[in-house]
């Protein structure tokens, strides 16, 4: 099925997505969380809300918009993901999302359609997203490249201010796709196998992000999540749950940040391009 260049402009407003403290501890769960984070998992302490819990609630309206546009969602990988803070996000609410396919692009062999988000709590905007996801098989038919980006760079003999190891259990996609997204790829072998991933089924990359973003805000935020305001990044290669993933993160001044995200004890990165921007210390 070809993806239909007419549901460029196509929006979906008002899609609720009400939340306990309950909906956010396990979402910390599945990011890694340990008993050392006990303010993030416990309600006598809050709890405390990891940023990158902002793609939870506009997903059911990201996924409605992706059922109208076409294509096919088996040959569908998760290209880039980025989130900006407007507001710290309670332990419970009722969030109130729109969203829109901002474009489709044309990459030769592979397309790539961009959706965008904006969530209210309260009347009030929180946060903003932007997914991009890209269809094996599906470029060739003639539209525009996607635009360029800019991406942080860090010099070669650059020494990052902090460098994160944690690790994944085996059952880390099993347990993080308890906060919603059901892709069988990420839990059924047989199906992992078909998408051409033969080791096994692969670990979100949201997951990843997740696990970046609790990285930012243990090694650079003081463990103090309001101070990470956004954070954003490109997913190259895949990560296995049991997998160790190491986040690398460089002061750029101003509270920017370059991170670099390796899995497993690979070279290659498993996220390129990926940045961060927090409230400076005083």
């Amino acid at each position: 099925m070809s993806l239909d260049v007419s549901a460029v402009g196509l929006k979906v407003e008002g899609r609720e997505f009400k939340y306990d403290w309950k909906t956010t501890v396990l979402y910390a769960l599945g990011i890694g969380a340990r008993k050392s984070e006990l303010d993030f998992l416990y309600e006598g302490r809050g709890p405390l809300v990891f940023p990158s819990f902002a793609v939870i609630p506009p997903v059911s309206a990201m996924y409605e918009l992706l059922k109208r546009c076409g294509g096919d969602l088996s040959r569908m990988v998760h290209g880039s993901q980025s989130i900006r803070l407007r507001r710290p996000l309670p332990p419970e609410g009722t969030v109130v999302s729109d969203a829109w396919i901002a474009g489709l692009y044309d990459l030769k062999r592979l397309a790539e359609l961009r959706i965008c988000t904006r969530s209210q709590l309260d009347g009030e905007l929180a946060f903003e997203t932007e997914w991009t996801l890209l269809f094996l098989d599906g470029g060739g038919f003639g539209g525009e490249p996607p635009p360029k980006r800019e991406t942080p760079k860090v010099a070669k003999d650059a020494a990052p201010s902090f460098v994160v190891n944690d690790s994944t259990t085996p059952e880390q996609a099993l347990l993080y796709r308890l906060s919603g997204d059901l892709n069988p790829l990420h839990a059924d072998p047989e199906f992992a196998a078909r998408a051409g991933f033969s080791d096994g089924p692969i670990l979100h990359g949201l997951c990843t992000f997740g696990y970046a973003a609790r990285a930012v805000v243990h090694g650079a935020c003081g463990s103090d999540p309001t101070r990470l305001l956004e954070l954003g990044g490109q997913f190259r290669k895949p990560v296995w749950p049991g997998d160790t993933v190491r986040t690398s993160g460089y002061d750029l001044g101003g509270g920017k940040l370059a991170l670099q995200v390796h899995a497993g004890g690979r070279s290659d990165a498993v996220m390129t391009g990926s940045y961060a921007t927090i409230v400076p210390r005083d």
